[in-house]
């Protein structure tokens, strides 16, 4: 018997990319609400309790609405807003995360999805202080560049109705106010004692990103070298089949790539993982001066959203992991 999935906001950017990777899934049954009853309380109270999970793609206070409206208890439920991140009882969507941590996402009845920015910082950070090579006290700071497509409808109808751009319109930085939704998650799986400082940008093409921490490794305890970082990145997630660490070699031939005609070259390609659930790490360094540079190229809308609900959901039913998704 197929388990009963409703995704609670469907139309939006999110529920439409789920919908997309469950859509040929015979394991499954996606329901939805009767356009007509739409806006009616009770039909979606209805609908929230009748399967055996909601994924609720919805603004924050809409999803906090949807959880008070559950009172089955055998219903599971993942959040890809930010509304219970860092919430208690709720465990964090990042199977990858920490040995044993996609045994309690299976376990769980209410897990969080990370969101893109987070997941790349993430994966980045929270192995390195781990393994002690960071220091929950150091002072870290995060940047790239993320596709139009992460900012939801508003932003895309103006990105892609807009009149043609300028070129100062080609990079857009945001979160100018220190204080974006997704750093809370980024102190509390990392293991860091204060926030990065933050500051993401928006590119003038609709999907894919690159998320990318510097580190000086000469302001860290025992001044780790570049291969230390990379050992400890390809430690963490060997075996995993939706992130790979660049090794050596491949980081070489990319840092040493020389620029064409145009004076530049394109080194690392923002929507290289885009319509996949991949999720790329990267470590450029100079030990003569004691510098890194860590970069994560992943889909924000794949990896860093409707890929990662995808893989929750078939942990969270005891399916194949990757059943409905594109490795890298």
């Amino acid at each position: 018997m197929a388990h009963r999935i409703f995704i609670d906001g469907e139309a939006g950017t999110t529920g439409l990319q789920i919908r997309q990777r469950l859509a040929d899934r015979r394991d499954l049954e996606v329901v939805s609400i009767d356009p007509a009853r739409r806006k009616d309380a009770a039909a979606r109270a209805e609908l929230l309790n009748s399967v055996d999970v909601a994924i609720l793609c919805l603004p924050d206070e809409g999803a906090r609405e949807a959880v008070a409206m559950i009172e089955n208890p055998d219903v599971r439920v993942i959040d890809p807003s930010t509304a219970h991140r860092t919430a208690p009882g709720w465990v964090f969507g990042f199977p990858e995360l920490a040995p044993g941590h996609r045994q309690a996402i299976a376990a769980s009845k209410r897990v969080t999805n990370p969101g893109c920015w987070s997941t790349g910082f993430i994966a980045l950070v929270a192995p390195l202080v781990r393994a002690g090579l960071i220091p929950p006290e150091a002072a870290l700071s995060v940047h790239g560049v993320s596709g139009y497509s992460g900012g939801g409808k508003g932003l895309i109808e103006e990105f892609e109705q807009a009149p043609p751009p300028s070129s100062a319109d080609a990079f857009r930085p945001y979160g100018l106010t220190l204080a974006h939704k997704h750093l809370p998650e980024m102190v509390a799986c990392t293991g860091l004692a204060h926030p990065p400082i933050f500051s993401p940008a928006v590119g003038r093409y609709a999907q894919g990103m690159i998320v990318e921490v510097p580190v000086a490794l000469w302001a860290l305890p025992g001044r780790p070298a570049v291969a230390d970082l990379r050992a400890a990145l390809s430690e963490a997630y060997a075996g995993e089949a939706f992130i790979q660490v660049a090794t050596d070699l491949e980081t070489s031939q990319l840092s040493q790539a020389r620029a064409g005609a145009s004076g530049y070259v394109q080194a690392l390609d923002p929507e290289a993982l885009n319509g996949t659930n991949g999720l790329r790490l990267h470590v450029f360094g100079d030990e003569t001066k004691g510098q890194a540079r860590l970069l994560a190229v992943l889909d924000n809308l794949g990896k860093g959203a409707s890929g990662a609900a995808v893989q929750n959901l078939n942990l969270m039913l005891g399916l194949d992991e990757d059943a409905g998704l594109s490795r890298p």
